[in-house]
């Protein structure tokens, strides 16, 4: 199977679209419903755990939790990247998501979550839980590590 690393754009009539830039194959064998199979996913297609600068990725999911789309939100400095609910949610709600994962990178290496992560995830969590659309984990990739606030019970 594959999946689409989707960028969106306007069209004519000033109305967001999806439009897929490139297409992943994707082992329909290996679920990405557990955060270690979404750090290697990202390791794997993208390569987020040696990235000089911080990257912000949605992977947006259908009801049984398979992926329906890859979406490269933000690209940031080597310590910042910005990020706002609305803009994770049209990507969400175009795709037909039901759940999402964000996952961004520490140029550092050190996956420990910074405050601002910790905010910005209960933003992210709190604007789903209004339009339906679960935020299922948020990782922090650092080199070799990654932490999971579901898994650490942030989220």
């Amino acid at each position: 199977m594959q999946i689409g690393l989707y960028s969106t754009f306007l069209d004519e009539r000033k109305h967001n679209k999806l439009i897929a830039d490139k297409m992943i194959d994707y082992n329909t064998s290996i679920s990405l419903s557990s955060p270690d199979k979404i750090y290697q996913f990202m390791v794997d297609n993208f390569q987020l755990n040696i990235k000089a600068e911080e990257y912000l990725f949605m992977i947006s999911f259908d009801s049984k939790c398979n992926p329906l789309g890859v979406f490269e939100i933000s690209h940031g400095l080597v310590n910042a990247s910005l990020v706002s609910p609305r803009e994770l949610y049209i990507r969400g709600l175009l795709s037909g998501a039901v759940n999402i994962a964000i996952i961004h990178n520490h140029p550092s290496f050190d996956c420990t979550p910074s405050n601002e992560d910790l905010q910005i995830t209960k933003r992210v969590k709190e604007a789903g839980d209004l339009i339906g659309i679960r935020l299922m984990d948020h990782l922090v990739i650092g080199g070799s590590n990654y932490y999971s606030l579901k898994e650490h019970g942030q989220l």
